[in-house]
């Protein structure tokens, strides 16, 4: 048998004979690395989910919505100040938008058909809306310009409220009451699903804003946000800007004054959402790191006892011709199976751990082969690392005070 095969036995010998040390620290490791794993996963997720929502919000896309922070939290009508004179204006100025949609949100709304009602969330839009969110019609047909211009009680509805009210049968052609109309459906858009924040997208009514605005709101002017979609998606910043410069000599604000509306972008939704990651990221990492700073300690420790319990063997393995280097790389060997074990125990709990973190938090995790070898390296370096000095240790006793 050649020399390092031989060093690798000896190492899987040495880890299965002290069975104790083993197990403390392959426990300290994995409980370290299991944090780690986490992160790695919980950082993917949290870039994919936010690469999801702006595939979804749409690359091109922005919102403008009335009011900012401050004037939702002193309240009042401070929130209403995009009207359908900022929508035409928009749509006049800018060539470079081939959507502007005005959105007025009416709220949840109980809604009935026969015997059977739901709460469902009620939107004013144009003939536009289903273009501006990339949002199909899978049955009936889409709202039309009359349907705006002459406010009619027409509706197209969310999968989930067909479900719910309609069951299994076609509710295209039928109608609807909300307060107090009687709406007729258009059409029923394609199912969507949940939002981050468990939100049913699909439990939604959209009907012409001019019947939204008149008939539902008692509202002549103003609108709840606006949507804009560009043609070049690449200067999609310096849009936002001209937009945001464009509102604000519309809205006859002064130098100093802060925007009395907020411009929602792609970028803002990951910035949101890599925030939200950074805080977890920051309370896990510094408790991984924690943890593997003491799971070092330990095995460095561990090691240095088991050098003393250990030191006739190693006297003896050096008078039969074992050299320092091979004591050294024996008792590193040691180190790197039982961190690799670790390692390994670690990712495994990370995983099922991660599960629950889904499940509670609704977190998006994402595992790829960066959480597992995130998680093999640092049991390694780990390993060399704590174990280094005990190995040193080892390697320099002199044989014959050893054996002694």
């Amino acid at each position: 048998m050649n020399r390092p095969a031989n060093l690798f036995s000896q190492s899987i010998k040495a880890t299965f004979a002290f069975k104790l040390r083993a197990f403390f620290c392959i426990i300290s490791v994995a409980l370290g690395v299991a944090s780690i794993v986490i992160i790695v996963a919980a950082v993917e997720g949290a870039y994919k989910k936010a690469f999801d929502i702006v595939e979804m919000f749409g690359p091109d896309a922005v919102i403008i919505v009335g009011g900012n922070d401050e004037a939702r939290a002193v309240g009042g009508n401070k929130d209403k100040t995009i009207t359908l004179e900022d929508v035409k204006a928009v749509r006049e100025s800018f060539a470079c938008a081939y959507v502007v949609v005005p959105v007025s949100m009416v709220g949840m709304t109980t809604v009935f058909h026969r015997d059977r009602k739901e709460r469902t969330f009620i939107i004013g839009s144009d003939h536009n809306y289903s273009r501006a969110w990339s949002w199909p019609v899978v049955s009936g047909r889409d709202l039309a310009k009359e349907d705006v211009k002459r406010m009619k009680n027409v509706a197209l509805i969310g999968r989930y409220l067909a479900d719910e009210l309609f069951e299994d049968k076609d509710p295209v052609g039928k109608y609807l009451f909300a307060g107090g109309l009687p709406i007729r459906i258009a059409g029923v858009l394609k199912e969507r699903g949940t939002t981050p924040r468990g939100h049913n997208m699909d439990n939604r009514m959209v009907v012409p804003i001019s019947t939204a605005m008149r008939k539902m709101q008692n509202e002549k002017k103003y609108v709840s946000m606006l949507r804009v979609r560009f043609i070049d998606q690449n200067n999609l910043e310096f849009h936002v800007e001209e937009l945001r410069m464009f509102l604000r000599q519309r809205h006859r604000l002064h130098e100093g004054e802060p925007d009395d509306f907020m411009i929602i972008s792609p970028k803002e939704i990951i910035k949101f959402l890599v925030a939200l990651t950074g805080s977890l990221v920051l309370f896990i990492g510094i408790a991984g790191i924690t943890t593997l700073v003491v799971a070092g300690f330990v095995l460095a420790n561990l090691f240095l006892l088991s050098v003393k319990e250990r030191t006739r063997e190693i006297g003896i393995r050096r008078a039969v011709g074992a050299r320092q280097q091979d004591i050294l790389f024996q008792f590193l060997g040691e180190s790197v199976i039982l961190t690799t074990a670790g390692g390994l125990l670690g990712f495994v709990t990370g995983f099922f751990s991660s599960k629950l973190l889904v499940f509670v938090a609704q977190f998006p995790i994402c595992f790829s082969w960066k959480a597992f070898a995130a998680g093999i390296v640092m049991s390694w370096a780990v390993g060399i690392v704590s174990g280094l000095q005990p190995a040193l240790h080892a390697a320099r006793l002199n044989p014959i005070e050893a054996i002694r």
